[in-house]
């Protein structure tokens, strides 16, 4: 059984090629058009793909969570100990950084940037409350039926989605927030508007718990 260490080896990696494909593909996504809707699809079709196959791969040995908001449920529900939680946690966003800085390698861009895309305004915020609590409720309520081998391609279709019908574009998750400071490209966000959407990940993830509850319980 992996330990604690090979666990967070693996939240690393896995978020630091989450991130670099989020990053990388909106940089390929805006080198092939000018078209902000185009470039949008390519940064989608690509996020979609990896996280199913990510999924896949670490799920056996982290749970493959690349996620802060997915392991502080975890901890909340008794399923991950606090010592393992902040493993995960610092793995995650180290990863997530990582990712960012690789991105920029890849595409011969300065190694080390800091984003001034501004992403702010109540409806970002709660589009990132939504896709938050979305992704916690169909994580929570797939695994409560013991149907865990549908999460990959059910997490992948609901970010994707969520790209669309979210003015934020779907962060959703901490780590990758942070990240994608470090990256001044189609995928940035600049520092200031770090704070409030980490804010409205945690909102979503109260929800999102709430909703597991409310629709397991309803149906026993």
């Amino acid at each position: 059984m992996p330990t604690t260490l090979g666990k967070s080896i693996a939240e690393f990696f896995g978020t630091a090629l989450l991130v670099c494909v989020v990053v990388g593909s909106g940089i390929m996504g805006t080198n092939l058009s000018q078209d902000a809707g185009v470039a949008l699809i390519i940064n989608t079709i690509s996020t979609i793909f990896a996280l199913v196959l990510l999924i896949f791969v670490l799920a056996p040995v982290s749970g493959a969570h690349f996620n802060p908001v997915v392991s502080l449920v975890q901890l909340v529900g008794k399923s991950q100990k606090i010592s393992e939680t902040l493993s995960y946690i610092f793995a995650q966003v180290t990863g997530a950084v990582t990712g960012a800085v690789l991105a920029n390698l890849i595409f011969d861009q300065e190694v080390l940037q800091i984003s001034t895309r501004v992403r702010e305004g109540f409806g970002l915020l709660l589009g990132e409350v939504i896709a938050t609590a979305g992704l916690i409720a169909l994580i929570g309520i797939l695994s409560k039926r013991e149907q865990g081998n549908l999460i990959p391609l059910a997490v992948a279709a609901w970010i994707g989605s969520a790209y669309f019908f979210t003015s934020s574009t779907s962060f959703a998750n901490p780590a990758v927030t942070i990240g994608r400071v470090f990256s001044n490209t189609f995928a940035g966000i600049e520092p200031g508007s770090v704070l409030p959407f980490i804010a409205a990940q945690l909102v979503g993830a109260a929800l999102g718990m709430l909703a597991v509850r409310a629709v397991t319980k309803s149906s026993n």
